[in-house]
Parts: C-alpha cells; structure tokens; sequence
C-alpha cells in the first residue's frame, strides 16, 4: 500500500489551510488503498532557505533540513493543499519545496487549492515546479472559492460536491503513485 503526505501549504497565523487539510485526510481515511498522513509546513521551522549546497546535490546540513528530507522520502504520493496569494502558492509552501529535491522525484502530486478564484493560478505555478522535481501531477485538482466554501472567508463550509472532486484526484494520485513506485524501485 502507498503512502501520500497531504502537506499544508501554508504557515500564516489564522490560516484556512489546515481545516482544507483536515477536510481532506478526513475522506482520504475512508478510503483503503492508501495510507494517508497530514504534514503541516509549520511544525518543520524551516526558515527561508539556508542550505549552503543546492539541494539537488543531496548534501543537507542544517536538522531542520535532514528533517524534512526524511519526512517527504517517506511517502509514494503528495497532497498539496494550497492557499493563492497574490496568483501564487504561499512563499511557505515554495521554501518547503526548494529544500529538497531527490526525496520529490519520481512521486505523484494531487492539488486541493483555495482562493479569490478557488486557487487556480497557485496550482498552475506549482505545477511547473513539480515538473522540475520529476513530479508527476495528476489532472484532477480541487478548487474552493473563498466566497462560496468559506463563511466569511474564515470558516471552511465546503459544498457537498467537492468531496467527489477529491476523490477523483485521489483515484488519480494513488493510481500514479502506485505506478511510480515501481520506477524508484528499480
């Protein structure tokens, strides 16, 4: 059975991220073809990058960074749930990102975004980024508008149409994560 990380992209105080995630990882438990885990950016302390070697070198010297590493090589699959700020992801979630490089290779990503415009352009970035990490992105994505799925735009009330959104980019993530550990196992 796979493994995929849903990783909380973003750190902000008053945040909307971590009840998306926890939206989230509550339908992925339903389901039992994959084991599913939340990873929430903050509890990492990962300051803006200060890694003196680049990452795809693989030679990491801070804790903080070994830390991380270990925790993204651990999984078959990710979850990114991201916030749109100012039509990218969050500079959290994009710092995260950058720390490590061979530990995302050759894995599956699935996208839950929320924004002005369900998150839609943060997605589009981050998929270039995942392109660049040999991190194959699933076509199904999740998108939540801050004027409909909110109240307030602080309280997550999702339409009860979304949890068949995720799904789909579920089926999607562990299809393709499955298929990818077969590669990272050669």
């Amino acid at each position: 059975m796979i493994k995929i990380g849903i990783i909380i992209g973003s750190t902000r105080p008053g945040r909307n991220g971590e009840a998306v995630a926890r939206w989230v990882h509550g339908i992925a438990e339903k389901r039992s073809d994959a084991q599913f885990e939340l990873v929430d950016l903050k509890d990492f302390h990962l300051p803006l990058l200060d890694e003196a070697v680049p990452a795809s070198m693989g030679q990491y010297s801070q804790p903080h960074t070994k830390a991380w590493a270990a925790k993204i090589d651990s999984f078959d699959a990710y979850v990114f749930v991201t916030p749109e700020y100012n039509h990218g992801p969050s500079g959290a979630l994009k710092n995260a990102i950058d720390y490590v490089y061979r530990e995302w290779n050759n894995k599956a990503a699935g996208f839950v975004s929320y924004g002005s415009a369900g998150g839609a352009r943060a997605v589009e970035q981050l998929r270039l980024i995942m392109g660049e990490l040999q991190v194959a992105d699933v076509r199904a994505q999740v998108m939540l508008s801050l004027f409909t799925d909110f109240e307030n735009f602080s309280v997550f009330k999702p339409a009860p149409h979304h949890e068949k959104s995720v799904n789909a980019m579920l089926d999607q993530v562990v299809a393709w994560g499955g298929a990818l550990k077969t590669l990272r196992a050669k």
